[in-house]
């Protein structure tokens, strides 16, 4: 039984809008601009960078909240990492306006990018390092659509997928429980259970 403390904190959380906050790329972007120091290895200046991040952004605590804590300045404000993959103003149009999952990019925004975000970090960002040294026929593979890579919208961190995939390919994987991949291509249909019950296959 919610209270109605919870209540309007919940009624809250639901009628907030997503939208994207330029507060963190344009701290990181003053940081490395104006403060980092070239003599600095790179786990130093990313601690200092990180350090500024955390002495200079909003803390957001809203009324009636005993457990606190927002990425953003506000609910639903996304933060923006422009040292791994840098936003196009393209990028801010799609998002603005996309039908699924979109992200409100106001005019303060918008121009953040415009003045200060995007003049700073074009060429320098992460992505754009990994690109420069990749193999040709990796990215024509990408150009073509036959793969996707994560910075695009994520860290690197979340393709890490430990020792196993290093150490084994794609057809061993296969190979050591064919019906998993199979039902993981339908598993919008059919639990793993259904899908063997399906098709006869036994659980070892």
């Amino acid at each position: 039984m919610m209270n109605n403390r919870i209540k309007k904190l919940r009624e809250e959380s639901l009628k907030a809008v997503n939208r994207l906050s330029a507060e963190r790329g344009l701290l990181v972007t003053r940081f490395y601009r104006e403060l980092s120091a070239v003599e600095d290895s790179v786990p130093v200046q990313r601690a200092r960078a990180f350090e500024y991040i955390l002495a200079n952004k909003s803390i957001c605590i809203n009324e009636g909240e005993l457990i606190v804590g927002e990425r953003g300045p506000a609910p639903k404000a996304t933060p923006t990492y422009p040292e791994i993959n840098l936003h196009s103003l393209k990028d801010l149009e799609i998002l603005n306006g996309r039908k699924k999952v979109s992200f409100k990019v106001d005019a303060e925004t918008r121009r953040a990018f415009e003045e200060e975000i995007i003049p700073f970090w074009n060429g320098k960002t992460n992505r754009e390092r990994v690109f420069r040294n990749m193999d040709p026929a990796w990215i024509d593979a990408y150009d073509a659509g036959i793969f996707t890579e994560f910075q695009e919208q994520r860290a690197p961190g979340h393709t890490v997928l430990g020792s196993k995939i290093y150490r084994k390919g794609m057809e061993d994987l296969i190979r050591e429980a064919p019906e998993y991949w199979l039902w993981s291509h339908r598993r919008w249909k059919h639990s793993m259970e259904e899908y063997r019950q399906i098709h006869g296959i036994k659980q070892d």
